[in-house]
């Protein structure tokens, strides 16, 4: 009957993560939200406190401290209200773009897990989790003024992840991660036509729109390691390290373009007439390079007493991979010329990002009100990677994150339930100022494409998360 039970809540957990989408503006597009039972405590100090199976996440070698056989199952709802106050924008000709501000980008997004442990002997333990580590999800009205920089933006990411964990009986644990992703993305966005329309020397095609449609669309597999180490000081504190490798994905698949202005060549028989602007329909293949970063989290738990625990912890990730994000393909507007080094002809897009490294430091205290009940608080100050350009797609800024929470724990059936919310407080209001960019060599400046084409916004930026998790030790 385990068995069963089982079997059937890692089949539920596995289906409820590929269907679910993400949405984040803080930390780059890695999300906090993976365990109700860390997130109590706004994930301070957990790779020192193994509470759950939700420890192959946070530091494997934490699977040490777990007896017998551990499940740990929950979801997270992330909710952001991000919209423009301000707005504005002109296109290729310097003309102004009509359209409102884009209205609330970000909608509710349900972060599952599923996580399990076994342990074989007194010195080796075994797991295996299904998450979201990564995600970010954006979505335009149709008639935003800077629908020619963003209107979709998507990335999901599920990891399949395997651990052992081995310890030396005397309070030194190291334990060892694999995180197998299957990641996927779309980025949308309307075609300005306004130029080719404007430059036609032969006119224009009757039923040739003032825009047009962009969709691209793109996967991969990539894999991260993940190792860890924890640290029992003495009976009453304990300190964990985990540090976890970064890759680099190259998300392939189709770029559809509906509507796209064409000038055809002078003398062109059909439409005649010297360079007559047509729309035009296609599909090519595309590629767009993405990097996943390297972090470092350590993390610290003190009992002050039998009652009151204290934790803390910080992490360091490397987002300053994320220097650009590209598109490449071909652009059926213009003539096939060099390779890309994918193999694929052109640049479509160049967006320079330019993030920096991070920091995320978290404080939070457990206090045990009775055997069967504790209560969690947290703060966690969480640094974007977004500096110097801020775009239309990641209107970002640092943030505070504020978490409550409570847990149940019976001893004689062995069940835990946790549950948490928290308040995520933006410091600034973002603004954006986004262009469309040319390649340039490494260390100098980007140059814009097209000095009239420009998006400018001012968001405003809320947001608030829940969880629970329910944990079960055979």
């Amino acid at each position: 009957m385990k068995s069963i039970h089982l079997s059937r809540a890692v089949r539920l957990a596995t289906l409820a993560a590929v269907a679910a989408p993400a949405t984040v503006f803080a930390g780059g597009f890695s999300l906090n939200e993976q365990s109700a039972s860390a997130m109590g405590v706004a994930n301070a100090g957990a790779v020192a406190n193994p509470e759950n199976a939700t420890t192959i996440f946070f530091n494997p070698a934490g699977m040490s401290q777990l007896k017998g056989t551990n499940i740990s199952f929950g979801a997270a709802v992330l909710d952001i209200d991000a919209e423009a106050k301000s707005a504005s924008g002109t296109n290729q000709i310097g003309q102004p773009v009509s359209g409102g501000r884009g209205g609330d980008i970000a909608d509710p997004a349900v972060l599952p897990n599923v996580y399990l442990t076994h342990e074989i002997n007194d010195s080796i333990d075994v797991g295996f989790g299904i998450h979201a580590p990564y995600g970010l999800a954006a979505d335009y009205d149709d008639d935003f003024v800077g629908r020619f920089f963003a209107d979709k933006t998507e990335l999901t990411a599920i990891s399949f992840t395997p651990a052992i964990s081995v310890n030396n009986g005397q309070g030194l644990s190291m334990g060892l991660g694999l995180n197998v992703m299957y990641v996927e993305g779309k980025l949308t966005k309307f075609m300005d036509n306004s130029g080719t329309i404007a430059l036609a020397p032969g006119g224009v095609l009757p039923g040739t729109p003032a825009q047009g449609y962009a969709d691209i669309e793109g996967d991969d597999v990539g894999v991260t390691f993940q190792v860890g180490f924890l640290y029992e000081m003495n009976d009453r504190t304990q300190f964990g390290l985990k540090a976890q490798t970064g890759t680099e994905l190259d998300l392939e698949g189709d770029a559809k373009f509906t509507n796209v202005a064409v000038a055809t060549p002078a003398g062109t028989p059909n439409p005649p007439g010297p360079g007559v602007a047509v729309p035009l329909n296609s599909t090519e293949p595309a590629r767009v390079p993405l990097a996943i970063p390297e972090s470092i989290s350590a993390g610290l738990r003190h009992k002050l007493t039998d009652q009151f625990t204290v934790l803390a912890g910080a992490t360091y990730s490397r987002w300053s991979r994320f220097d650009s994000l590209d598109i490449y393909g071909r652009d059926p507007s213009k003539p096939l010329t060099s390779k890309s080094p994918g193999g694929l002809p052109n640049l479509l897009s160049h967006t320079p990002e330019g993030w920096k490294n991070t920091w995320q430091f978290n404080v939070g205290g457990i206090y045990q009100v009775t055997p069967e009940w504790a209560l969690k608080a947290g703060y966690a100050w969480d640094e974007s990677p977004v500096d110097q350009y801020v775009t239309a797609r990641i209107p970002s800024s640092d943030r505070h994150w504020l978490t409550l929470g409570a847990q149940w724990k019976s001893a004689q059936s062995g069940w835990t339930v946790d549950a948490a919310v928290g308040t995520l407080l933006f410091t600034d209001d973002p603004k954006v100022s986004d262009q469309a960019y040319v390649l340039t060599p490494a260390g100098t400046a980007p140059n814009p494409t097209d000095p009239n084409s420009l998006y400018e916004g001012e968001y405003d930026l809320e947001a608030w998360s829940a969880g629970i998790q329910i944990s079960k030790a055979f």
